[in-house]
């Protein structure tokens, strides 16, 4: 039976996926800082499946050391990870001087270190068996900057280097990576995000509706059984992710453009 281990698993677009993979009659192991969080997912996944298939560990994804020992528990209780997918993920924008520099390590530290912390605690064993996939979940804002998001952007980036690097190193030992760039998208944290968000944000980024929980793991999901390297959402992303360097000077006329009228109409 398929062992799913998926970090930010307790809402969002990680409980949308377990909701996915316990569907399927897999093992699902749920990580997440907040317990209470984690024992309500449990409790939805329980009543539409196997209770005794779905584990959960309260751990803070940027601690390297809480991480691995969680980790490490889900593998004893269900055998070792065939499908990591690292889900957990904070936003805070915000102009770069205003942002705390404890919040935009945090961002950094919990987007970026906190894929990899999980991916070093399964990828040795992967390698081993010469079997696993694992899906690292950057963002939009990994394909462009965008105002206000300093942090968040450079830590989703960074995301797509570290999952095109490592792919490279896996791929002969049968170990398959993918990395996804998803839109706004109708979670607990998009809410709090919108709270935030600078109004040069908001028009750069447009009126989209955003894409629903359901939708994007579904996708992601898909392109893991495919085997698929990177993952789009969206012909706007598409495009970004395969023509950005032909793109983005135009698009950067234009946002400057925008970003200087609302400075002059304010």
């Amino acid at each position: 039976m398929t062992h799913v281990i998926i970090t930010g698993g307790s809402s969002g677009i990680g409980l949308a996926l377990a909701r996915f993979y316990a569907s399927r009659g897999a093992r699902i192991s749920l990580l997440a800082r907040t317990l209470p969080l984690l024992e309500a997912a449990h409790a939805v996944l329980a009543k539409s499946g196997n209770a005794d298939a779905i584990h959960v560990e309260s751990a803070d994804v940027a601690d390297e050391g809480q991480i691995g020992a969680a980790i490490a528990r889900c593998e004893e209780a269900f055998g070792p990870c065939d499908i990591l997918i690292t889900c957990a993920g904070i936003v805070q924008p915000g102009l770069f001087e205003a942002v705390s520099p404890d919040a935009f390590n945090r961002q950094l530290q919990t987007n970026l270190f906190g894929s990899i912390h999980a991916v070093r605690s399964v990828y040795a064993g992967m390698k081993q068996r010469r079997a696993g996939r694992i899906m690292l979940v950057s963002s939009g804002a990994g394909l462009i900057g965008i105002y206000g998001y300093t942090a968040y952007s450079a830590s989703k980036f960074a995301l797509h280097g570290f999952a095109e690097a490592l792919r490279s190193e896996a791929r002969p030992h049968g170990v398959k990576i993918s990395v996804c760039f998803p839109p706004d998208t109708e979670t607990p944290q998009f809410i709090r995000e919108l709270e935030h968000r600078p109004l040069e944000a908001a028009v750069i980024m447009g009126r989209v509706a955003p894409w629903t929980s359901d939708a994007v793991a579904g996708r992601i999901a898909r392109a893991i059984d495919r085997g698929r390297f990177e993952v789009f959402f969206g012909w706007t992303l598409w495009a970004l992710g395969r023509f950005g360097s032909t793109a983005k000077p135009f698009l950067n006329w234009w946002f400057d453009r925008a970003i200087l009228r609302i400075g002059r109409s304010r």
